[in-house]
C-alpha cells in the first residue's frame, strides 16, 4: 500500500466541489446554529470547557440611587492630622479637649484603628465600639450627631 504524502485535502484546495455538491455547507444548519443557538443542547461540550460561567446568576449590584457610601475615618488619621485641622480653624479647643466635628469635614464614620494620645471630643453620625472605648480610654469624648 502507497503511503500519502500529503493530506487528500490538499489535493483538492480550489476545486469547487471536492467536498460533494456545491449546494451543501451554505445554511448555518451546517455549522449548529448561528452565534450561541445551542450551548444548552447540542453544543454543550463547548459551553463546559470554553464558557464555563455562561449561564447563571452571579449576584447583582444595587442602584446608584439606593447605595449609600460612607466616608469613615480612623482615629490614627485623625490623630495625625489635629495640628493641622487647628491651624485651619477646623477644630477648636474646648475645655483643654480638641473638639472636631467630622461632619463638617466630610465624615460620616470613625473607626477604631490606631491609638489616641490626647484628649479629642469628636462630632459624628456613627461610631466604633472601639474608637469609642480608646477616646473615653484617653479622657475624651464622642457626640453622636
Amino acid at each position: 500500500m502507497v503511503v500519502r504524502r500529503r493530506k487528500k485535502h490538499r489535493k483538492f484546495r480550489g476545486e469547487r466541489t471536492y467536498k460533494g455538491a456545491k449546494k451543501r455547507r451554505r445554511g448555518a444548519g451546517n455549522r449548529g446554529g448561528r452565534g450561541l443557538a445551542g450551548l444548552h443542547k447540542h453544543k454543550w461540550t463547548y459551553t463546559i470547557k470554553y464558557m464555563p460561567d455562561h449561564f447563571g446568576k452571579r449576584g447583582f449590584k444595587p442602584p446608584k440611587a439606593v447605595q449609600r457610601e460612607i466616608k469613615a475615618i480612623n482615629l490614627e488619621e485623625l490623630e495625625r492630622c489635629i495640628d493641622e485641622l487647628l491651624e485651619k480653624k477646623l477644630a477648636e479647643k474646648e475645655d483643654g479637649k480638641v473638639k472636631v466635628n467630622l461632619e463638617k469635614l466630610g465624615y460620616q464614620k470613625l473607626l477604631g484603628k490606631g491609638r489616641v494620645t490626647r484628649p479629642l471630643i469628636v462630632e459624628v453620625r456613627m461610631v466604633s465600639r472601639v474608637a469609642k472605648e480608646k477616646l473615653e480610654a484617653c479622657g475624651g469624648e464622642v457626640r453622636v450627631v
